[in-house]
């Protein structure tokens, strides 16, 4: 299954996509949230996907093509993040292979829907490229066994964490430059488990800038798998559902090129991952 959040009548609300069709799911679940966080932790998932997608056969359909779509999530509880995850990635910028995860948080006002821009702040032209796998939480969850970590997962989705690089690297900190608004490509939809029937780590994820291939790896590569990333982040805090979970980047980011590439003003920036599909943004410069 395959669900998207869009914006119906000034709200945001959700979808299971069929195709070039959506389903509302206002329409098909009696009694769901109005909003979207309580909404998505009514829907159970991944143990209440078969039962989802049971009620949209015969139910009122609408075209994808002309929605406005939003953040999979518009405003999740937390954006938890993992830095330096990839095995390559480390050493392309110098770092040794950590023994125990990088983690920051995102603000939600720092993401931008798929489709929507991408803004390059005006204080800065290193604004660059991180093609990620997201994680998207579906049950409440604390103390986690990597053996059943998976159990709490309502699906993926895809991620293009921008990092406005020398705001990153201001301090020991990485916050100001993960944060700025609308720098954050995250989308287009939530794909549940069942649809990736090879688990999240032997993935292959890539990025373009114009066309151009910047990223080209698996997920494999990473250092912490998704089970593991798990478990150590429910050592310290409950995970909630709508919570999101960015997973690193692999190898190929701009600041490491030689010389190094940052988007700009007209590009265009797509990610893709193997059986979640492809994020796109275009990238604009922030207005004076």
């Amino acid at each position: 299954m395959r669900l998207i959040a869009f914006e119906h009548e000034g709200r945001p609300a959700l979808a299971a996509r069929l195709g070039d069709e959506v389903v509302a799911l206002a329409d098909v679940v009696p009694g769901l949230p109005a909003d979207i966080l309580p909404a998505f932790a009514a829907l159970n998932l991944p143990e209440g996907a078969a039962a989802l997608a049971a009620r949209l056969e015969g139910a009122p359909r609408r075209p994808f093509k002309g929605l406005k779509l939003l953040p999979p999530i518009p405003r999740p509880g937390k954006v938890i993040c993992i830095g330096l995850n990839y095995a390559l990635h480390a050493k392309e910028g110098g770092n040794a292979i950590p023994d125990y995860p990088a983690v920051f948080m995102r603000g939600p006002t720092s993401l931008a829907a798929h489709g929507q821009a991408l803004v390059r702040p005006k204080v800065s032209d290193k604004f660059d490229f991180e093609a990620e796998l997201v994680i998207v939480i579906g049950k409440t969850a604390r103390h986690l066994s990597e053996a059943d970590a998976l159990s709490c997962v309502a699906g993926y989705t895809i991620m293009n964490e921008g990092s406005v690089r020398d705001y990153q690297r201001k301090g020991a900190q990485w916050t100001m430059g993960k944060n700025f608004e609308q720098t954050g490509g995250i989308g287009p939809e939530i794909v549940t488990p069942d649809e990736i029937p090879q688990g999240p780590n032997a993935l292959r994820i890539t990025s373009r800038l114009n066309g151009e291939t910047m990223q080209d790896s698996n997920t494999s590569d990473m250092i912490f798998s998704v089970p593991r990333i798990l478990a150590i982040l429910s050592e310290a805090m409950t995970l909630e559902p709508g919570d999101v979970i960015a997973t690193g980047t692999p190898s190929g980011v701009g600041y490491a090129r030689k010389p190094p590439v940052f988007m700009r003003h007209g590009d265009t920036m797509e990610v893709e991952i193997e059986g979640i599909g492809v994020l796109s943004n275009p990238v604009r410069d922030e207005a004076a």
